[in-house]
C-alpha cells in the first residue's frame, strides 16, 4: 500500500539550502533467510531451503561487501535487522543532510540469476521486502523496482504488480547484462515504463556472463570497476541508435554510479559519427547529444573530478544542460562525500535544479506524492 501524500511532511531545506531528492542510496541486501517469508509462492520458499540457496550470499560480486571502495569505514553497516539499518541511514544520511526524499536501489544478485523463473521469484520477494522493511519505516524513502531483466514478459508482470504503490518510482537494470539495452528485445519493459511514468534506472554492475571489457577479462578490481564507464557509453549510444527514444518519446533513463565527466567527449564523438552515417538510422532525426539531453539523466556521485574546480565547471558547461544532472550521495559507498556531496560548480544558481527540480521532472511519482 502506498504512503498517502497527506502523511508526507513538506520538504524542508537540506544543508545545501534547498529541498533535495537523493536519487541513489543503497540499503544492505537482505540475508536469504530473512527474504524467505517474502516469496509469495510456497514452492520457492521450499526450494530456497532445499537447494541450499539460503546459505548463499547473492550480493553482486562487482560490489564485494568488504572492499574498501564500496563503503566508507565510518558508514559501514553492521549485521543487523532492517529496523536498525533504517535508523542508521536516518542518523548518517537523512537527518544530517536534511534529505527530503531518498531513492533506495537494492544491489542484489537475484536480479541477475540466469534461471529466469528463479530471478522473477527473487525480484518479487526483494520488492516485497523493500516495501515492508524499508519504505514502511520512513515516509522519505522510495525505491526502484527490481525485475528479471532477461525475461521481459516476467519483468512487465513484476512492474505491473508494483504499479499501485507510488513509492516505487523507477525500474532498475544493470549496466552490463546480456545485451545492449537499446535492443528491441527490451522494448516491452520500456512500453510499460512510459505508460506508468517510471524512468529506467541503470546502475553500475554486471551479470558476468560475458567479460566486462570489450576485449576480455581483467585481472584486478580497478580494471573491472573502471570498465563500467565505457559500458555506460555503449548503453547510451544503444538507446539512441536503436530508436528507443523515437519509439518512447516520454521515456527517461537515469544512469547511476556511472560518473559523468566522460559525457562531453562522448557526446561530441556521437554527434560527429552520426553526421557521417545518419542514413543508417533514419529514426535518429536530431544529433545524438540533443536526444541525450532530453531523455537521459545522470546521478552526480561518483564525481570523477579533475584536480581543479574550474575544470569541473568547464565539464558542466560542455555537457550543455545542467538539467541532466541529479543529486545523489551513493550512501554508504565510499564515493559519498558527506556534506561535500554537491560539487562547487553545482551550487549557487544550479543547486535547486540539481537537488530538486530535475528529479521532480524525471520521477513523476515523486512529484505526484508531493503535490
Amino acid at each position: 500500500m502506498s504512503a498517502p501524500a497527506a502523511t508526507l511532511a513538506p520538504l524542508r531545506n537540506s544543508i545545501f539550502g534547498h529541498p533535495s531528492v537523493d536519487c541513489d542510496v543503497h540499503p544492505p541486501a537482505p540475508a536469504i533467510g530473512d527474504l524467505i517469508p517474502y516469496f509469495s509462492d510456497p514452492y520457492w520458499r521450499e526450494m530456497v531451503t532445499l537447494r541450499g540457496i539460503d546459505r548463499l550470499k547473492l550480493n553482486p560480486t562487482s560490489f564485494p561487501a568488504n572492499a574498501p571502495i564500496n563503503c566508507r569505514p565510518d558508514w559501514a553497516m553492521q549485521a543487523s535487522r532492517p529496523a536498525a539499518q533504517v535508523a542508521q541511514m536516518q542518523a548518517q544520511l537523512l537527518e544530517p543532510l536534511g534529505t527530503g526524499i531518498a531513492i533506495c536501489n537494492n544491489l542484489h544478485g537475484g536480479q541477475l540469476l540466469h534461471a529466469e523463473d528463479m530471478a522473477a521469484a527473487f525480484c518479487h520477494a526483494l520488492n516485497a521486502w523493500m516495501a515492508k522493511e524499508w519504505l514502511d519505516r520512513d515516509p522519505r524513502l522510495r525505491a526502484s523496482i527490481l525485475i528479471p531483466v532477461e525475461n521481459p514478459q516476467m519483468a512487465v508482470e513484476e512492474i505491473e504488480r508494483r504499479a499501485d504503490d507510488l513509492r516505487f518510482v523507477s525500474i532498475q537494470m544493470f549496466a552490463m547484462g546480456e545485451k545492449l539495452i537499446g535492443r528491441r528485445y527490451y522494448w516491452p519493459i520500456y512500453e510499460v515504463a512510459q505508460r506508468l511514468g517510471l524512468p529506467i534506472a541503470v546502475h553500475a554492475g554486471s551479470g558476468f556472463r560475458f567479460a566486462p571489457t570489450s576485449i576480455g577479462w581483467p585481472s584486478y578490481f580497478i580494471e573491472d570497476y573502471a570498465a563500467n564507464a565505457p559500458a555506460f557509453e555503449n548503453q547510451l549510444l544503444s538507446l539512441v541508435a536503436e530508436g528507443v527514444f523515437a519509439k518512447f518519446p516520454d521515456l527517461k533513463v537515469v544512469f547511476l554510479e556511472s560518473g559523468w565527466s566522460w559525457l562531453p567527449a562522448f557526446m561530441w564523438r556521437a554527434n560527429k559519427t552520426w553526421r557521417g552515417v545518419r542514413a543508417e538510422v533514419p529514426w535518429v532525426k536530431k544529433p545524438p547529444a540533443e536526444i541525450m539531453r532530453q531523455h537521459v539523466r545522470i546521478a552526480i556521485q561518483p564525481v570523477d573530478a579533475p584536480p581543479k574546480v574550474d575544470m569541473l565547471e568547464d565539464i558542466v558547461q560542455q555537457i550543455g544542460d545542467d538539467g541532466m544532472l541529479l543529486f545523489s550521495t551513493d550512501w554508504p559507498h565510499w564515493h559519498f562525500d558527506g556534506t561535500d556531496a554537491l560539487p562547487g560548480p553545482l551550487s549557487g544558481d544550479r543547486a535547486r535544479r540539481v537537488l530538486l527540480e530535475n528529479a521532480l521532472e524525471t520521477y513523476p511519482r515523486i512529484r505526484r506524492s508531493l503535490a
